[in-house]
C-alpha cells in the first residue's frame, strides 16, 4: 500500500478562508483541495440549491427532443421507453416512464435481455417497436453509438431520442435528437451526468415547458440518486446538488420500490455509500440474475405492499448473485495460478460457462487481489463477452481501443468497460493487451494508493470538527471522504482482533502526551495486530466517523491502513 499526501494547499489561501468561514484551518484545507476559495463557493457546497442545476436547454438537441415528445402527445402515438439492465439504466427508465404516465396514456418500458440481446439498444428492441406501433424510442444511458441500429429503426418509421452520458465515437447516430454532454459539439456547462442525470434534465426541461422548475420534479431525485452512486460518477457541480436533494427524498419520503428494499435493512439514516451498497446491488442483480424489467416493475411500482413483495424477491436474487459471485471469482483464481501468470500486468481469464451478470463483479474482485487492469470473459451466444475493470489513474478504455483490431464491440469508460470478440480472437487479444498496457502503464498503478488530505493530531478531532465534516458529504468521486494521517499513535491495551473470523482489528488509542482517547476500528486489517500492541509508536491513516453503541453515540476512527 502506497500513501501519498495530497499537496499542502497555499497557506494563504487557506487562512483566508478559515477567517472568512471561521473553521479550522485543517477543513479550510480539505475545501481549498476541493476548489473551494471564496464563501459563495463555500456556501454552494454545503448548502446546494435547486438554483445550482442548469438550464437543460443548454444541452444540444434539448429543443429538438422536447418538440418531438410534444409531438408524440398530440399525436397519441406510442412511445417506448428504453434503457440498459444496470442501476443507471433501469432508474433512467423508471424515472421517464413514470414522469410521461403523468402526461400521456401509451408509454410503455423495454430493457433489453442480459443474455439475450447484450447491452444497449439492440436490432430486438427495434423489431419489437416496429411490430408494436411504437413510433417513438426514448433511449437512456445508451445508444450514442448505435449508428446502425438508428438507421435501421428510421427506415422503419421508428425515431429515436437518444439519451446517454458514455463517450461518443467518430460519428453520432442520425435520430432526432442526441443527449450527451460528452459530445464535443455540446456546450453544456456540467459534463459528468450520469445517464439517469440526462433523463432528468429532459423531464425538467418538459416540466418548464409547463412553468414548472426542478423543485417541482424533487419526487424523481431519490432515483437520480441512486444512478449517481452506483454509476460511480462525480459528486461535484451539479451531480453534488442532485445527489443532495436525492439523499433527502431517500431518507424522507423515497418511493415505494426503494422503502421497501431500504426496510430490508436495520438503518435509520441512508448515506450514497448506503445506497451503493444497499439499494444498487439489489436493483443491479435482477438485470444479473433474472431480467432487468423485475427492478424497472419495482422503482415503479406506487402500492406498498406489491412494492415489497417484489423487493423479497430481488433481493432473493441478490443472495443468489452473491453465491454465484463468489463461486466464479475463486474458479478465476485458481486459473490464474494454474496458468503462472501472476506476474502479468494484467488480468485476463475466460470459462464458457461463468454467469454473464456477475463477470464485472468478478473482474472488481480480481483486481482487489491483483490490482492490475483485469478481464473477465465468459460465452455469449457465439461470441466472447467481458468486463474490464482498471486501477485507479489507468485508462482501460484507451487501452481496450488500442486492441480493436480483435475487438467486434466495445465501450465504457476509463475504469469500466465492456466488450465482445470472436472466440478465435481471444489468445490474440489476451496478448496484444498485456502487451499495451506493459507499455502505457506506469508500474506505480500497480500498487493499490491511500491519498491523504491531511496529516493531524488527534486533539484536534472535536465534535465541532466532525459537526462540520459531517456536512462535506454526500461523498463520492471528486469528494471523497476526507482521509487522516496520525503519527506517533500508541495502543492503551485494548488493542484486539474482532469479528466472526477474527479479521478486523479494533484499537483504543492515544498520542501522548495527551492522555485523551479514541477508539478505532479497521476493516480486514487483523494481522495488524502485533504491529499495534507491542507498545511501540505507529502510524495511521483513517477516516472519522461515528460509532452507535447502545444509544450512545461517539467519534471513531475507520483505520485503513496502518505502518
Amino acid at each position: 500500500m502506497r500513501w501519498t499526501l495530497k499537496p499542502i494547499p497555499p497557506s494563504k489561501k487557506v487562512k483566508s478562508l478559515a477567517n472568512t468561514l471561521q473553521i479550522d484551518p485543517v477543513l479550510a484545507s480539505l475545501l481549498v483541495q476541493r476548489g473551494i476559495e471564496t464563501y459563495d463557493q463555500a456556501k454552494q457546497f454545503f448548502r446546494p440549491s435547486f438554483k445550482d442545476l442548469h438550464d437543460p436547454f443548454l444541452m444540444k438537441d434539448m429543443d429538438r427532443a422536447v418538440e418531438r415528445i410534444e409531438k408524440a402527445f398530440q399525436n397519441n402515438e406510442n412511445i417506448l421507453v428504453y434503457g440498459d439492465y444496470d442501476v443507471d439504466g433501469t432508474t433512467s427508465v423508471a424515472l421517464m416512464a413514470s414522469y410521461l404516465k403523468t402526461k400521456h396514456e401509451q408509454v410503455y418500458t423495454y430493457i433489453p435481455d442480459r443474455y439475450d440481446e447484450g447491452y444497449g439498444v439492440s436490432y430486438k428492441g427495434i423489431e419489437f417497436a416496429h411490430e408494436n406501433d411504437f413510433t417513438l424510442i426514448i433511449a437512456l444511458d445508451c445508444g450514442i453509438k448505435a449508428i446502425e441500429k438508428v438507421a435501421h429503426a428510421k427506415s422503419l418509421g421508428v425515431d429515436f431520442i437518444i439519451c446517454d452520458h458514455h463517450r461518443p465515437g467518430d460519428e453520432i447516430p442520425d435520430a432526432v435528437a442526441v443527449l450527451d454532454p460528452k459530445r464535443e459539439d455540446c456546450n453544456y456547462p456540467y459534463k459528468e451526468l450520469c445517464g439517469c442525470g440526462v433523463g432528468f434534465k429532459l423531464i425538467q426541461a418538459l416540466a418548464s415547458k409547463e412553468g414548472k422548475s426542478a423543485e417541482n420534479l424533487t419526487e424523481y431525485l431519490d432515483l437520480v440518486a441512486t444512478a449517481i452512486g452506483a454509476d460511480i460518477v462525480p459528486i461535484d457541480g451539479e451531480n453534488r446538488a442532485l445527489a443532495y436533494f436525492g439523499l433527502q427524498v431517500v431518507n424522507n419520503t423515497p418511493r415505494p420500490g426503494i422503502q421497501a428494499i431500504l426496510k430490508q435493512v436495520h438503518k435509520t439514516e441512508f448515506t450514497i455509500t448506503d445506497v451503493v451498497f444497499i439499494v444498487a446491488p439489489r436493483i443491479n442483480a435482477a438485470g444479473r440474475m433474472k431480467h432487468g424489467n423485475y427492478a424497472v416493475t419495482l422503482l415503479m411500482e406506487t402500492d406498498e405492499k406489491a412494492a415489497e413483495a417484489y423487493a423479497e424477491d430481488i433481493n432473493n436474487y441478490n443472495l443468489d448473485r452473491r453465491e454465484t459471485d463468489k463461486q466464479i471469482t475463486l474458479e478465476a483464481l485458481q486459473q490464474i495460478e494454474d496458468h503462472n501468470e501472476q506476474d502479468r500486468l494484467t488480468t485476463v481469464v475466460y470459462h464458457e460457462s461463468w454467469h454473464k451478470g456477475v463477470i464485472g463483479i468478478v473482474a472488481s474482485r480480481l483486481t482487489e487481489t491483483y490490482y492490475r487492469p483485469t478481464l473477465v470473459f465468459t460465452k455469449s451466444g457465439d461470441k466472447l463477452a467481458a468486463s474490464a475493470r482498471s486501477v485507479k489513474g489507468f485508462d482501460v478504455y484507451n487501452a481496450l481501443e488500442a486492441c480493436q483490431e480483435h475487438i467486434e464491440q466495445f465501450g465504457g469508460h476509463k475504469y469500466a468497460a465492456g466488450l465482445t470478440l470472436a472466440e478465435e480472437n481471444y489468445e490474440a487479444f489476451k496478448q496484444a493487451f498485456e502487451a499495451e498496457v506493459s507499455k502505457t502503464i506506469d508500474r506505480n498503478l500497480l500498487t493499490p494508493e491511500i491519498q491523504i488530505d491531511a496529516q493531524i493530531d488527534l486533539e484536534q478531532i472535536t465534535p465541532k470538527f466532525y459537526r462540520i465534516l459531517k456536512q462535506f458529504a454526500p461523498y463520492g468521486p471528486s469528494n471523497m471522504s476526507p482521509v487522516f494521517m496520525t503519527e506517533n499513535l500508541v495502543d492503551t491495551g485494548y488493542g484486539k482482533c474482532v469479528g466472526a473470523d477474527e479479521t478486523h482489528l479494533r484499537l483504543t488509542v492515544k498520542q501522548p502526551p495527551s492522555h485523551s482517547q479514541i477508539v478505532c476500528i479497521g476493516f480486514g486489517l487483523g494481522e495488524k495486530l502485533a504491529l499495534t500492541t507491542e507498545g511501540k509508536p505507529f502510524s495511521a491513516i483513517y477516516s472519522i466517523d461515528e460509532n452507535e453503541w447502545q444509544g450512545n453515540v461517539s467519534l471513531q476512527l475507520k483505520l485503513r491502513d496502518v505502518k
